[in-house]
C-alpha cells in the first residue's frame, strides 16, 4: 500500500500515472506491500482466467518475486506507476518502496520495472513461456 499522499493524472510516459501531492524526501519509504489488502493470486488462478478479467490482471500485476507460483495485484493506486530507466523509486526489495531521490510535489512516481522480471520487462500478458 502507498504510504504517501498521491493522485492519478495523464502520464506523458503511458496512459495515467501516480503523481505526488507534496514533497517526498530522498529514502523516504513510499510504499510497503500490506497483504491486508495487496493480493498475492497463485498463478494456476491467474492463467485459468479470460477476458477482461485477465486482462485487468496482465496489465496490472507482475510476478511474486519471492515466489513463482504468486503474481502480485496492488490493491490501490501504486499499481499504475509507471517505468522509467532513471526512475525516482527505488523497488529492488520485493516489499518495499523508497524515494531514490527528493521527488517535487506533482512529479510522477517512476519505477524500474525490469526488478519484476528476470528476463527483461513484459506485461504478463505479453509474456510466452
Amino acid at each position: 500500500m502507498l504510504l504517501v499522499d498521491v493522485y492519478l493524472d495523464k502520464s506523458p510516459i503511458q496512459g495515467i500515472g501516480v503523481f505526488a501531492k507534496h514533497r517526498i524526501p530522498k529514502g523516504t519509504l513510499i510504499w510497503k506491500l500490506d497483504p491486508r489488502f495487496d493480493r498475492r493470486i497463485p498463478v494456476d488462478t491467474y492463467e485459468g482466467e479470460s477476458g477482461p478479467v485477465k486482462s485487468y490482471l496482465d496489465r496490472y500485476s507482475y510476478p511474486d518475486r519471492r515466489d513463482p507460483n504468486y503474481i502480485v495485484f496492488e490493491a490501490d493506486d501504486a499499481r499504475y506507476m509507471n517505468h522509467a530507466d532513471e526512475p525516482n523509486c527505488d523497488v529492488s526489495s520485493p516489499e518495499e518502496t523508497y524515494a531514490l531521490r527528493d521527488i517535487a510535489p506533482g512529479e510522477e512516481l517512476t519505477c524500474d520495472y525490469n526488478h519484476f522480471f528476470e528476463n527483461g520487462f513484459d506485461f504478463l500478458g505479453d509474456r510466452h513461456p
